[in-house]
């Protein structure tokens, strides 16, 4: 009986480089295998900001990368959105306060659209007026900061709290706050050619 040769798919598979997008400098955040190049393009990789940074206080916050080019080895990346960890939300909601969020979408001055969550944590439990008051100033700073920037330096703004901060000094004119976050975003849609797509980027085999 003849001798049946399989082949060992791993060693088969090449090995990339994946690079965080050129906000973050390009910076290697893994590398990857595949037996297919195409078979890499949409995959998400998922690394904390302290992986980029090297500071630890950021170990929190997630940042969601997904791969739309590949060039020989190298996997290059576009954000895809963040997360804070669930840990870390729970750490900073106490008893007798309250927690006011928002979901908004919004579009940057270079015309990408966002869905950005915020929240405010205020200092004790305040009044359904005043929650309706945080709020409308959260939706109001998140979409107003948008218009103002490009989605690098709105994204830069999120991570690295300074969105949140913008928050907190317009919410703390109507009640006292302890914490404001913006703990999720997911980017929609992109501008292409004159019009705006879906973020979304599917696999597709070689014809």
């Amino acid at each position: 009986m003849p001798r049946v040769t399989v082949k060992d798919r791993w060693k088969m598979k090449k090995w990339y480089k994946v690079v965080a997008p050129p906000l973050f400098e390009n910076l290697p955040i893994g590398t990857t295998p595949a037996d297919e190049e195409w078979k890499l393009m949409g995959r998400v990789f998922e690394v904390t900001l302290f992986d980029i940074t090297g500071d630890f206080s950021k170990h929190y916050i997630h940042l969601y990368f997904q791969v739309y080019d590949i060039q020989d080895d190298v996997v290059y990346t576009r954000f895809k959105g963040h997360e804070l960890a669930r840990d870390y939300l729970k750490s900073i909601i106490r008893r007798k306060s309250s927690k006011v969020a928002a979901i908004v979408d919004v579009q940057t001055r270079d015309g990408y659209i966002l869905r950005v969550q915020g929240m405010a944590l205020t200092a004790l439990r305040c009044k359904t007026s005043q929650k309706k008051a945080i709020r409308k100033e959260l939706i109001r700073v998140l979409t107003e900061r948008a218009k103002e920037l490009t989605l690098d330096e709105y994204i830069k703004a999120m991570i690295f709290g300074q969105l949140a901060n913008d928050i907190f000094a317009a919410a703390k004119k109507i009640y006292p706050i302890r914490k404001t976050e913006v703990h999720k975003s997911r980017l929609l849609y992109v501008p292409q050619e004159g019009k705006l797509v879906k973020a979304v980027i599917v696999p597709q085999p070689p014809r």
